[in-house]
C-alpha cells in the first residue's frame, strides 16, 4: 500500500469500528487476509504454533492479540511488542434503559471512560457493539452496527439558559439523556402492560414463597425482566432486525453509542483527520498495518513480533481483557516454550525470564498536540505539532515507562526509514495521564517506551489528527519489529561483558 493511502484507510478503519467489538472484528479481518491464523485460548498451542507463521486470538471480543513467530525462533529469544487500546470514552446503554418524559421516548445510558462529555451534546447517534442471541439454544454473540441516526442529546435553548455561554454545566444522569423518539398511544399502552409485567416479575424477584414461585409456568418465569421490559420496544426491535432474528432470540446486549457524522479527511490541504475514538483506534490501526507488513519477512527473525490491543484503558485497564489481566503474561508464558515444531519443551521458568530480559515494550497511545488557542497549558519546550512525527513521552513520577535505553532504540529504528520524532512532558502544575505502559511492564518486568501520535481535542466526541502521522507510526512500527533482534544486543545496560 502506497504511503500516502495510509490516511484514507484509517478513515474507512474509523467508520467501521464505533466500538471495540467492531475495532477487534477490523483487525481480524486484515490479519485473516493477510495469512494470519485464528487460534483460541482454549486449544493447545503445542501442535498449533509453528515457526515461520503468524496467528491471532482474542478475549471477550473485544481484545486481541497477534503474533508472528521468527523462522529462528527458540526459546529464550525475545518478544518485541507493540501494544495499544480498542476502547474510547463513549455512552453505554444501560442495563434497564427504558425511559419516557414529557412525551418523549428516551434511553438511558451510563458514562464510561474520561470524556469531554459536553462535546457529546446536539449530536446524532447510532448504536453498536454486541447482542447476545440464543440461537437453537445455544448463546452466541451478534456485532451490529445501526448507522441510522436514531438518538440526541438535545442542550436546552439560550432563551431559556442566559448563562450558557458563561460555564455550560449539566448533570450527567438527568441531562445527558439521549431522546429517541416521541410516544404515540399504542405505544403508551404498549409501555403500560410492560409496566405490568415488570411488577409482576419483581415480585417473582422479590423472595416470594415456592407456592407462589409454582403459579408461573416456565414460559412465564424469568429470572431478569425480559429485553423488552427492560428497553423500549422499538429500540429491541430495531435491533432484532439489525440482527436478523426475533426479539424473543435476544437475551442481552452491550451496545453503545456512536456518533454518526462519519470520520472524514479535512483541513484546507487534507492535513487533518477530524474523527471520534482516533484515541486509540489510531494505534490499533497502524500497529496491525506494520506487523502484516513485517509478518513478510520473517525468514532470518529470532524473535517474536506481537501486537496487543486490549479494551478498558480508558477505565483503568482492570478487567479480565484488559491491559491489567494476565491476557499478555498468559500468550508470552505458552509462547516461550514453544519450539515451534509441533511439541512443547518442558516447562522451564529460565525461558520466560531470558525472554523478558530481551524484550521491549512500545506502548502506543496518542499524545496531547500543541493547541493554537491554549499553548500556554503546554511546557514551554515540549509543544508537538501535527504532522510532525510520533511524540515520545515522557514523565519523571512514572506514568509514562520512557527512559534513555527506550529512546535511544526507537531513535534508531526511527533513523532507519527517516520518520521524524517529537519529545513531550507536561507542565508541572498539570496533571498527567498515564497509559499501559507502566502497567503491562511492571507485569512482564520487560523494558518500556511510551509513544503517540500528537492529536487535538483528546476525549472529545470529535477529535483531531495529522494525516501524515498515520503513515509514519506505520513506519515506526514496521522498523521497530523488522530491526529489534539486531538492535537490541547493542544496547547495553544490565549486560555482563
Amino acid at each position: 500500500m502506497a504511503l500516502k493511502s495510509y490516511a484514507n484507510e484509517f478513515v474507512s478503519f474509523l467508520n467501521a469500528s464505533t466500538s471495540p467489538y467492531l475495532a477487534v472484528e477490523s483487525i481480524k479481518k486484515l490479519l485473516l487476509s493477510s495469512n494470519f491464523t485464528e487460534i483460541s485460548e482454549r486449544s493447545n498451542w503445542s501442535t498449533k504454533v509453528k515457526k515461520g507463521q503468524s496467528y491471532f486470538v482474542t478475549r471477550n471480543g473485544s481484545s486481541i492479540i497477534a503474533f508472528t513467530v521468527g523462522a529462528n525462533w527458540k526459546p529464550g529469544n525475545s518478544f518485541s511488542i507493540v501494544g495499544c487500546h480498542t476502547d474510547s470514552p463513549t455512552l453505554r446503554i444501560k442495563p434497564i434503559s427504558s425511559n419516557s418524559s414529557n412525551g418523549y421516548i428516551q434511553v438511558g445510558v451510563e458514562c464510561y471512560g474520561g470524556g469531554i462529555f459536553h462535546t457529546f451534546f446536539d449530536r446524532s447517534y447510532g448504536i453498536s457493539g454486541r447482542v447476545m442471541i440464543n440461537s437453537n439454544d445455544k448463546l452466541i454473540p451478534k456485532i451490529i452496527q445501526i448507522n441510522k441516526p436514531i438518538l440526541n442529546i438535545p442542550t436546552l435553548a439560550i432563551h431559556l439558559d442566559r448563562a450558557v455561554n458563561q460555564k455550560f454545566e449539566f448533570n450527567k444522569e438527568t441531562h445527558l439523556l439521549p431522546i429517541a423518539g416521541l410516544e404515540n398511544k399504542a405505544e403508551t399502552l404498549d409501555q403500560t402492560k410492560n409496566s405490568n409485567n415488570s411488577k409482576q416479575d419483581e415480585t417473582s424477584q422479590g423472595g416470594c414463597s415456592d407456592h407462589e414461585q409454582g403459579k408461573l409456568s416456565d414460559e412465564e418465569f424469568h429470572s431478569l425482566q425480559t429485553m423488552v421490559q427492560r428497553h423500549n420496544k422499538l429500540l429491541i426491535d430495531l435491533i432484532a432486525k439489525e440482527c436478523g432474528c426475533e426479539v424473543s432470540a435476544i437475551e442481552d446486549f452491550e451496545l453503545i453509542l456512536h456518533d454518526t457524522n462519519p470520520s472524514t479527511i479535512g483541513g484546507i490541504n487534507d492535513e487533518f483527520i477530524f474523527s471520534g475514538r482516533l484515541d486509540n483506534l489510531t494505534s490499533c490501526f497502524c500497529g496491525s498495518q506494520a506487523l502484516v507488513r513485517a509478518s513478510k519477512n520473517i525468514e532470518n527473525e529470532s524473535g517474536i513480533r506481537l501486537l496487543a490491543c486490549f479494551d478498558h484503558e480508558e477505565i483503568g485497564s482492570q478487567s479480565a481483557q484488559g491491559a491489567d489481566s494476565n491476557f499478555i503474561p498468559a500468550v508470552v508464558d505458552r509462547l516461550s516454550s514453544i519450539l515451534g515444531t509441533g511439541e512443547e519443551s518442558i516447562i522451564n521458568k529460565n525461558h520466560l525470564y531470558q525472554s523478558a530480559a530481551k524484550s521491549f515494550f512500545l506502548s502506543s497511545d496518542m499524545a496531547h498536540g500543541v493547541h493554537p488557542n491554549y499553548a500556554l497549558n503546554y511546557e514551554s519546550k515540549h509543544k508537538p505539532g501535527l504532522n510532525k512525527g510520533p511524540v515520545i513521552k515522557i514523565n519523571a513520577n512514572q506514568r509514562y515507562a520512557t527512559n534513555s535505553p527506550g529512546i535511544l532504540l526507537v531513535k534508531k529504528c526511527a533513523e532507519l526509514v527517516k520518520v521524524p520524532l517529537q519529545l513531550f512532558v507536561v507542565r508541572n502544575d498539570s496533571p498527567c495521564g498515564s497509559t499501559i505502559g507502566p502497567i503491562v511492564c511492571s507485569k512482564l518486568g520487560i523494558r518500556c517506551l511510551d509513544i503517540g501520535n500528537p492529536q487535538l481535542s483528546m476525549h472529545s466526541i470529535r477529535e483531531t489528527c495529522g494525516t501524515d502521522d498515520v503513515a509514519s507510526l506505520v513506519l515506526l512500527f514496521e522498523s521497530f519489529w523488522e530491526n529489534f533482534s539486531r538492535l537490541e544486543p547493542t544496547i547495553l545496560v544490565d549486560a555482563v561483558e
